[in-house]
């Protein structure tokens, strides 16, 4: 009993779920449903471009920022290295000052000055071109990401406009395919379109109205032709009493008399 049950309540919700199905289908079918899909997907389209046009700003502006520095950095080594020729070119004339001693260069203060100052100015120089060329290594491959992701934008730009024209063309293809079943159904009989139904119902309404008016004309025609017949039929049938009577002399007229130019007026009852 409770598998029975159990099925009952499995093809009950089968049928409610199929139904559901069905309705919803024939929901996302109806032409102004799917514009308005269509629009909804090329605003979220349209929307998750822009959030591409700003990552890809913000990678510009990085790009741009590390550009800046990788200027500032090189106006500062090009200022080391001149340091550096100048530390260089002061030992050289305090070494000169005590004629190629070198034992005596290497202890005056002047020229320890100056070794310090070369030192410092070479390291100095070492860790900013160490920079730049870091800086150089992540611009380049900023420009890379960036040519990459704007082809990818203008890809995707080309789709949205795409989709605009597909979704007219969609609407289109629906309501030419609706027409075209409604066309088939009433063919075959299982149309339930109303529009066709009363446009059946009026068509047939105005060819009754013009058989109406076709057999009123006619009958109006036919009235008076049937009046004619008569009086015909009265005048001939008068005509002929009025003779028979004068052959057996009921009448002072004679038949010659009745001839006469009055002899076809209806007599008077």
């Amino acid at each position: 009993m409770f598998k029975a049950l159990g099925k009952y309540v499995r093809a009950v919700w089968y049928l409610v779920t199929f139904r559901i199905d069905k309705a919803s289908e024939t929901l996302r079918m109806n032409p102004g449903v799917v514009s308005a899909n269509y629009d909804r997907i090329i605003d979220e389209k349209r929307s998750r471009i822009n959030q591409y046009k700003d990552a890809i700003s913000a990678m510009i502006a990085q790009e741009e920022t590390k550009k800046s520095k990788i200027k500032g950095l090189s106006d500062e080594i090009e200022k080391l290295e001149k340091l550096k020729a100048g530390a260089a070119a002061k030992a050289r004339q305090v070494a000169e000052k005590f004629g190629g001693d070198a034992e005596a260069t290497r202890n005056d203060p002047e020229y320890l000055k100056c070794q310090t100052a070369f030192k410092d100015f070479s390291n100095t120089l070492s860790e900013k071109q160490a920079r730049v060329a870091e800086l150089e290594g992540d611009v380049e491959q900023l420009m890379e990401n960036i040519n990459r992701h704007k082809l990818q934008i203008q890809t995707q730009m080309r789709e949205l406009e795409k989709l605009g024209e597909e979704k007219h063309d969609a609407v289109a293809s629906i309501l030419s395919a609706k027409e075209e079943q409604q066309i088939a159904d009433l063919m075959t009989g299982l149309s339930e379109d109303r529009t066709s139904e009363e446009l059946r119902e009026l068509r047939e309404l105005r060819q009754k109205a013009s058989a109406n008016a076709r057999v009123s004309r006619e009958l109006a025609g036919l009235d008076t032709k049937q009046a004619e017949a008569e009086f015909m039929d009265y005048a001939s049938a008068s005509q002929a009493n009025d003779e028979f009577d004068a052959l057996i002399g009921l009448t002072n007229k004679s038949p010659e008399a009745e001839s006469g130019p009055d002899a076809a007026r209806i007599p008077e009852s």
